[in-house]
């Protein structure tokens, strides 16, 4: 990498990290443009060279989140080749997802809120622009390489998806219904029971 390159690369990385940490703490209503670059210590002009608008930061960094999230759970699972089917494979990546979250309540609150299929979807699609890990091919591949079909896998991640992003949600900042570690096996059934439904 050039060393323009890597001086574009700080800037952005500049705008991302401190526009989280302002939308964090102030909320996005509340976070200006200016609030941003002023934080970075970058020129205005700067913003516009990566972004659109601070929307589009805003889902830039949902997706850059949600990202190293899945990039270190996928991480955890290579290092597990005990784990053979895809039921399984599937509950240990949700729990730990859960068990990140549960560590990083900022992280959780902001991913939570804003997590939409649509963004989770385009970091499945389009993830290289915040790593090198194609993990729309990891989560295909792990239905492919399956001894069981499932109706469809896309459909069947959306689910799974929205499910554990809203339990974990109230469970792990309210103790609602119960907390998560109570709240867990609870998922983990309803997640196989969920799979094992759209089996052919």
């Amino acid at each position: 990498m050039s060393k323009v390159e890597q001086n574009k690369l700080k800037k952005r990385t500049a705008l991302l990290d401190n526009a989280f940490e302002l939308f964090t703490s102030k909320g996005l209503n509340n976070t200006s443009i200016s609030d941003i670059v002023s934080r970075a210590g970058v020129a205005k002009g700067t913003f516009y060279l990566y972004f659109k608008d601070k929307y589009d930061i805003h889902n830039r960094l949902i997706a850059r989140k949600t990202a190293n999230i899945l990039l270190q759970a996928t991480g955890a699972l290579h290092e597990h080749e005990d784990i053979i089917s895809v039921e399984d494979k599937i509950i240990f990546l949700t729990d730990y997802v859960i068990s990140l979250l549960e560590k990083d309540k900022t992280l959780l609150t902001f991913i939570s809120k804003n997590l939409s299929w649509g963004i989770f979807k385009n970091v499945l699609i389009n993830s290289k622009e915040e790593t090198d890990v194609d993990f729309r091919h990891i989560f295909l591949e792990l239905f492919r390489n399956s001894d069981i079909t499932y109706r469809n896998p896309e459909v069947l991640v959306f689910i799974i998806i929205e499910l554990i992003s809203s339990t974990a949600y109230s469970s792990i900042l309210y103790n609602e219904p119960i907390p998560i570690d109570e709240l867990k096996p609870y998922l983990d059934t309803s997640i196989r029971q969920i799979m094992k439904g759209q089996e052919i």
